[in-house]
C-alpha cells in the first residue's frame, strides 16, 4: 500500500512538472489559433474562444517565410553533415592513433569548450571577411568581402566543434579496442578499420550528436545575423524576429511562426529519443 501511494505520488509530480515545462508552448499554440482582441484580451483567454489560421497565413506572406525555413534546414543539415564526418575522424584519431602531443592537443580542445562563443565573433568575423582570394579578396585578404553573405560563411565556422571531437573520442573509447588490432594483423588499413569495423558501431553516438549539431543549428541566429545581410539568405530565427519592429510585436504571426518553427527539432527528438539515450549512456565512459 504504501509502495503504491509513493507511486501515485512520483508519478503525480512528474506529470505536474510535465505540464509546467509544457505550458509555454500551449500557449504559444493557443495564441496563435486565437483572433487579434483575444490575444490581449483581459482577463486572460487560455483557450480561443474561435480557431483561426489567419496568423500561419500571416506568417508565410508577411516575410519569406518559407524561403528562410529552407535556409535553416540547408545550414543545420549541412552543419549535421560536417560535424558527423569531421567530428568521428578526429575522434577515432584522438582515440585509436597514438601520436606526439595528442594527450595536450585533447586538452587543448577541452580547454576552447570553456570559451564563451560570443568571445571569438570578432576573430571568426574578419577570418571569414579576409579569407585570401574569396568573394573578391586578394591574396593577402583584402579588396572584397570574402565569404559573407555566402552559405560558407555559416558553415565552415562550425564545421567541427570541439563537444563533436569529445563526444565521438568518448564513444570511440569505449568500443573493444581488440578488433581493431585483429583487423591490423590480417593486414586491413586504417580507414577501413574506422570505416567498416568502428563507425558502424557508433550508430547511436553519430544519432545523439546529429541532434544535438541540428539543433543548434536550426536555432543558431547572432552568427547568421552577422554574416548574413542578404534578406533572401536569412534563416527561420531571423524571419521571426521581423514580427518584432519599431517597438511593436505581432504576436499573431509570431507565435504561428514559431510553432513552425519548432516541428524539426520536436520530430527529431520523438525518432531520435532512444538514440540519444544509448548515445548518452556511452559518452561518459572510457574518460582519460
Amino acid at each position: 500500500m504504501i509502495r503504491a501511494v509513493r507511486l501515485v505520488l512520483f508519478y503525480g509530480a512528474l506529470t505536474v512538472a510535465g505540464l509546467f515545462m509544457l505550458l509555454p508552448f500551449l500557449w504559444s499554440l493557443s495564441t496563435s489559433l486565437k483572433p487579434d482582441d483575444e490575444i490581449i484580451a483581459l482577463p486572460i483567454k487560455w483557450l480561443p474562444g474561435s480557431i483561426t489560421f489567419e496568423h500561419y497565413r500571416s506568417a508565410f506572406t508577411t516575410v519569406p517565410f518559407a524561403r528562410h525555413f529552407a535556409n535553416s534546414m540547408l545550414l543545420a543539415v549541412g552543419g549535421v553533415v560536417t560535424n558527423l564526418v569531421l567530428g568521428s575522424l578526429a575522434g577515432y584519431a584522438f582515440a585509436r592513433l597514438p601520436f606526439r602531443g595528442s594527450r595536450l592537443l585533447f586538452r587543448v580542445l577541452l580547454a576552447s569548450m570553456m570559451v564563451p562563443a560570443v568571445v571569438t565573433l570578432v576573430p571568426s568575423f574578419l577570418i571569414v571577411k579576409n579569407l585570401p582570394l574569396a568573394g573578391g579578396n586578394d591574396l593577402a585578404g583584402q579588396g572584397g568581402v570574402g565569404l559573407l553573405n555566402t552559405y560558407w560563411a555559416v558553415l565552415l565556422p562550425g564545421a567541427v566543434g570541439a563537444f563533436a571531437v569529445f563526444m565521438m573520442r568518448q564513444f570511440f573509447l569505449a568500443l573493444p579496442k581488440d578488433l581493431g588490432e585483429a583487423a591490423r594483423v590480417d593486414g586491413c588499413p586504417e580507414f577501413r578499420i574506422f570505416w567498416r569495423i568502428y563507425l558502424p558501431l557508433c550508430r547511436p553516438a553519430l544519432a545523439t550528436l546529429a541532434v544535438f549539431t541540428f539543433v543548434a543549428g536550426w536555432n543558431g541566429f547572432l552568427w547568421p545575423l552577422i554574416v548574413l545581410n542578404d534578406p533572401d539568405m536569412s534563416t527561420i530565427q531571423m524571419s521571426l524576429a521581423a514580427f518584432s519592429f519599431n517597438k511593436q510585436t505581432d504576436y499573431g504571426p509570431l507565435m504561428a511562426g514559431s510553432i513552425v518553427a519548432m516541428l524539426p527539432t520536436l520530430l527529431l527528438f520523438a525518432f531520435g529519443q532512444r538514440y540519444l539515450t544509448r548515445g548518452l549512456a556511452f559518452t561518459g565512459s572510457g574518460i582519460q
